[in-house]
Parts: C-alpha cells; sequence; structure tokens
C-alpha cells in the first residue's frame, strides 16, 4: 500500500474541518484511493520513576483518532544495525484506556503488533513498560546513573501515520537529571521534544541523567559531547581531535548537512562501538582506553568511522534502505560499500586530519590486511553475499563464523581501497575515491534518493573512466583472492608476510577460563579438524604433558610440519586420545612496506597518495 500526503486543489471539497490541513490517502495495488485519513495528535511521555528496576514506563496519548481500530507496531530492527532484534520481546504492562480512564479493550495480532477498539472515542492512551538493561548503542538501558534509549526498542508507529509528527516528553525521576538528544526541544513545555515524523524519532537517541555536556563550534556550527560516567579521558584533547575529524570529512563532501550535531559517549569496563544517526552518533568505549596510544587511535578510528556514516549510510543509502521497513530484514548487497568504505576512511581520516602518523596509519592497515588473509572465510564467502546476508549471519557469530564467513566491513574496506588505487594510478591521483563519493552525494546523498547496485557501479566507473565489471564479478560476487600487490605496486608498495611468528599448524584457537583450555575455534580441514577436536571441547595435554592457553605457541615452537603431536582433549565429558600430523606454517601478520629501489614514478604516485615521500616510512 502506496501512502502519500496530500493537500486539496483549489475547488475539491472534503469532510475536513480546514481546508489547508493535510489529508492522508491510502492507495491500492492499482492506485484507486482506499481510504482517506486526517492527522492524529501523538504525545509521549517517558517515565522511569524507579530507574533501578530498568523499567521505562511509556504512554502514548493519541488524539483525533477516527478509524474503527488502533494498530500500533513496534520495530523489529533499527537502521544501523542489520539484525532482527525483536524489541517488543522486552515489553510488558499494556494497556489502553479511554480519555475518561475507560479499559479499552486490545488483542495482540502478531509478535509487535497490537490492536485497540476505540468504542468509538477518539482520544486514546496507551501504557506500557520496556525493559532495558542491555547497554549496547543499539538497544535500551536504565539505571539509577542513567537512562538511555533508542527510539526503535521504545516507541510504537501507527501504520500510515509515519510521516506525521510525534511528540516526546520526559519525566526526569531526580531533579539533578538532565535530558539530551538531537530533537528539537518545544520552548514551551518542559523537557518535550519534537519529532518531525517516526524515522526521525527512531534516529533520535536520548541521554538522560547526570552526564557530562560538553559544547563547542566547529565551521560555525555548534556541537555536543555527552558523557556517561567517568574514565580517564582528557576532554579538551579528545574535543580537538574531534574537531579535526569533523573539518577533515566536511571539507570532502564540501560542508556540514545538519545544524547541530550531538556526539554520545558511553563509558563502561570492556564496550567498543558505535551507531550511527543522521544528527548524532553514539559511542561506547573503554573507560580506562584513551591514555594507551594504540587504544586511543582505535577510538578516534570509532569516532571517524561514525561521522562519516552522517553522509555515507544516512544520506547516501541503497535503494533497499531508502524507506525502512521495520518489519522485517531490508536486504542489499551494497553494505560492503556502506559499512566497507566508511572503514577505509575511518583510518584515513585521522592521519589527514594530523591525529596520527603515516607509519601509524600504515600498520593500522596492515592490520586489516593480516585479519583479512587469515580468515578462512574470505574463500567461502563472497562479499556481495555477506552484505545481503548480514540479518543471518555478521551478528550471529558461532563457533563456525571465521570458517564459512568475511566481514562486508573489513573486505569492503579492503576493496574500497583497491579502486582508490586504480582510480588513483589511472588519473595521476587527480582523480580519487573522494571523487566517488562526491558525486554519489551530490546525486544520491543531497536529495535523499536510494542507489541500485548499478547506479554504484556506473558511479564508480564514471570517476575511474572504465569498465569495471570484472572487478566487481571477480572481488564482489566470487571468492578469488584480492591481488594486493598488482595494485599497490604502483605506488612503490607491497604485503610482506611475517614468517618469523611462523609455527606448525595445530588448527584451533585456545582460551582459558574458570581453570579450563576451553577450545573456541577449529579451523576447517586443519589436524585438528582432522581427528575430531571441536569448539568448546577442553584440551588437557599435547605429548603427554598438560598445556594452557598461554603456553601453546611456545609449545608448538618445539615442532615442525609433519611432526606427530599426541593431543588428550574432552568432548562432551568424554575423554579423547589421538595423535595428529602438524600442518605447514603460514603467516599471521603481514606488513606493507615500501618496494626495494622504487622509481620515479612509484614515488610520485605514494606521495599523490599519502603526501609524504616513500623515503620517509624506510
Amino acid at each position: 500500500m502506496k501512502r502519500e500526503v496530500w493537500e486539496p486543489e483549489a475547488g475539491v471539497q472534503l469532510d475536513s474541518p480546514k481546508q489547508s490541513e493535510p489529508v492522508y490517502l491510502d492507495e491500492d495495488s492499482e492506485g484507486a484511493i482506499a481510504s482517506i485519513h486526517r492527522p492524529v495528535l501523538m504525545h509521549y511521555q517517558v517515565a522511569m520513576s524507579q530507574p533501578e528496576s530498568h523499567l521505562f514506563e511509556v504512554t502514548l496519548q493519541v488524539s483525533g483518532w477516527q478509524a474503527k481500530a488502533l494498530d500500533l507496531k513496534m520495530p523489529v530492527w533499527t537502521p544501523g544495525s542489520y539484525l532482527v532484534r525483536e524489541y517488543a520481546r522486552h515489553l510488558q504492562n499494556f494497556r489502553a484506556v479511554s480519555s475518561e480512564e475507560s479499559p479499552l479493550p486490545w488483542r495482540k495480532l502478531g509478535k509487535n503488533h497490537w490492536q485497540v477498539d476505540p468504542q468509538g472515542t477518539t482520544a486514546l492512551t496507551i501504557h506500557y513498560q520496556i525493559y532495558a538493561n542491555e547497554l549496547s548503542v543499539r538497544t535500551n538501558h536504565l539505571d539509577g546513573s542513567h537512562g538511555y534509549f533508542n527510539g526503535a526498542s521504545l516507541f510504537f508507529y501507527i501504520p500510515g501515520y509515519e510521516q506525521q509528527p510525534i511528540q516526546v516528553e520526559i519525566i526526569l525521576p531526580k531533579s539533578d537529571w538532565q535530558v539530551t538528544t538531537s530533537l528539537p526541544a518545544i520552548s514551551e513545555a518542559a523537557n518535550t521534544f519534537e519529532a518531525i515524523d517516526f524515522d526521525t524519532l527512531v534516529d533520535s537517541p536520548f541521554e538522560i541523567g547526570t552526564h557530562q555536556l560538553f559544547e563547542f563550534e566547529t565551521l560555525g556550527k555548534p556541537h555536543q559531547l555527552a558523557v556517561w560516567r567517568e574514565g580517564n579521558l582528557e576532554i579538551d584533547r579528545l574535543i580537538s581531535d574531534i574537531q579535526r575529524i569533523i573539518q577533515v570529512e566536511a571539507n570532502l563532501f564540501g560542508g556540514l548537512p545538519y545544524d547541530r550535531y550531538l556526539f554520545l559517549l558511553h563509558l563502561s569496563s570492556h564496550g567498543f562501538g558505535g551507531l550511527e544517526h543522521k544528527n548524532s552518533c553514539s559511542l561506547i568505549y573503554q573507560r580506562f582506553g584513551f591514555r594507551n596510544k594504540d587504544k586511543y587511535d582505535r577510538f578516534i578510528q570509532l569516532i571517524a568511522h561514525e561521522f562519516f556514516h552522517l553522509w555515507n549510510v544516512k544520506r547516501i543509502r541503497p535503494k533497499a534502505l531508502e524507506i525502512f521497513n521495520y518489519e522485517q530484514e531490508n536486504y542489499t548487497p551494497s553494505l560492503w560499500f556502506s559499512e566497507g568504505t566508511t572503514s577505509y576512511y575511518d583510518l584515513i581520516i585521522p592521519y589527514r586530519a594530523g591525529i596520527y602518523s603515516i607509519h601509524t596509519y600504515l600498520n593500522a592497515l596492515s592490520k586489516q590486511v593480516s585479519r583479512f588473509l587469515t580468515t578462512p572465510g574470505r574463500l567461502v564467502q563472497p562479499l556481495a553475499e555477506s552484505s545481503f546476508d548480514a540479518w543471518i549471519k555478521l551478528y550471529r557469530q558461532d563457533a563456525n563464523s571465521p570458517n564459512n564467513q568475511i566481514s562486508y566491513y573489513l573486505k569492503g574496506e579492503l576493496v574500497s581501497l583497491l579502486l582508490d588505487l586504480l582510480i588513483r594510478e589511472r588519473h595521476n591521483n587527480k582523480r580519487s575515491f573522494d571523487d566517488v563519493l562526491r558525486r554519489l552525494w551530490e546525486q544520491f546523498g543531497k536529495p535523499e534518493i536510494g542507489f541500485t547496485p548499478e547506479q554504484l557501479q556506473q558511479t564508480i566507473e564514471s570517476v575511474a573512466d572504465i569498465d569495471l565489471s570484472d572487478f566487481f564479478q571477480r572481488y564482489l560476487n566470487t571468492t578469488e583472492e584480492l591481488p594486493f600487490d598488482s595494485y599497490l605496486e604502483p605506488f612503490g608498495m607491497r604485503i610482506l608476510p611475517d614468517r618469523d611468528d611462523s609455527l606448525p599448524v595445530l588448527g584451533l584457537t585456545l582460551k582459558t577460563e574458570n581453570g579450563r583450555e576451553v577450545i573456541k575455534f577449529v579451523e576447517s580441514g586443519s589436524p585438528a579438524q582432522q581427528v575430531g577436536i571441536d569448539a568448546g571441547d577442553e584440551l588437557l595435554a599435547i605429548n603427554g604433558i598438560r598445556v594452557s592457553a598461554d603456553q601453546l605457541s611456545d609449545r608448538l615452537r618445539d615442532y615442525q610440519a609433519g611432526d606427530p603431536l599426541k593431543v588428550a582433549w574432552f568432548h562432551q565429558d568424554e575423554l579423547h586420545l589421538s595423535t595428529l600430523t602438524l600442518a605447514e606454517p603460514r603467516p599471521t601478520r603481514f606488513q606493507l612496506i615500501p618496494v626495494p629501489h622504487p622509481t620515479r614514478k612509484q614515488e610520485q604516485l605514494f606521495h599523490g597518495w599519502l603526501g609524504v615521500s616513500l623515503g620517509e616510512i624506510m
């Protein structure tokens, strides 16, 4: 069913109190008008009278309702996190009343679908609670220190009325708590905000509590950084680096597409993650992860990634995500670009911003290449399939995932690297993947029109000025190995495996858990798998001597490929003994390094790519 907002033309008579009010038309499959409905007023109230209970108390007031039934649906996923999470499972104590507080009958028609019988009333109130005790960027969390929620996991939408404004009022449980969100406040009502439609409500998380709030200006626009909990964060340094990232990314796209922007940061004991929104982002990171240089660089890359998404994904997005269907999976083969290209830029943006050095950048890129080349699943799952199957695979990792999957973040990042190098070589650095992004921004991002996979390829081809059908077929639709050296060689670079750490291959990953040596992963076709060792088993000994996770690598240094190894392990509480044959060593680390004796042309191309000479990294 197609829904459109329609304003009556002059002379058109409708049973409407004001001719200027918009009327909503529902069309059937043949384009005929199936029904007409007027706007309704929707006002949410979110309370948390006992934060320690982890229960948000939500009230929805609907005014001006005229239909025979009120249907309410809760999203099953949230944009940016491609997994059906069944948010309705956290809902409890649903009830509906009239304006006179008389109970109204209701029934549940599906896992996320409630239907209320108004019994002739035009003003209805819906009450329910949402259990919120999962601290992540895509869910809700409420305790004695704060409340955080995402719209998709807290609010209903009314089918057919998704384009109407929605007000949200927050009832604070304590006088010293404050509310921070990217939604505009309604000046005449305390702690009340308005979203222009349901998509905007979903896209605007709330932080409620005693968080620290820092305000700063960049490129003439206001920004906020809200920080929940304490850590070893140096706030002045972080804000300075955020400003650099904003400036570099804005320069790439030609300005900032918002009036103001909010960074929400949750500090936890071990968390890591981010979720992009149109005018904000949510971040979670280790509270003491800011003094160590490598950890701080990783956090800066996370910020660069989520901020980059305000262009790539939130505005430049696949056709399949142009209009969100909140009830089911929204399939696209193009997440390799939406997430992978963003990952390619989240490494290089901090380098362009002067936050870290060329050596840090190349080391970070080398780590990504190493991750890719040591993931067996790269030879099983094509990149486009990885994107399409995100809903059932990427967010549902199991013991076999490294054997049969490759992340579209990771491989998409490296495919973007190859495309950038291809364009730069063909055009002597006068064009790059930056130009691809700018063209996509002009054609699809500014008007917010979704692109098809064919249009994405055509745009890249138009910048490269070459037919890329063979490239896309090989590296998106098959598992053919990525030819790194072929694309790096013109820039005087190559991939070199580090063979100093190579050990004979046993084919398992071990971790100490509660005093047991638990096997977490067994590589397909490895010596360990061939004798029946499985993930979840407990490794006891090799060659009759007990072994632990921190000893395994050192123990394997005493053997060579082809040596027999007696292994003892428990499988489902049964003792197993077997002899396996160790396989040939394989490198586990790879490094981007300059080629010996680079040519003048290679020197020029490298300098045009990264702005320094090859001699500076030798």
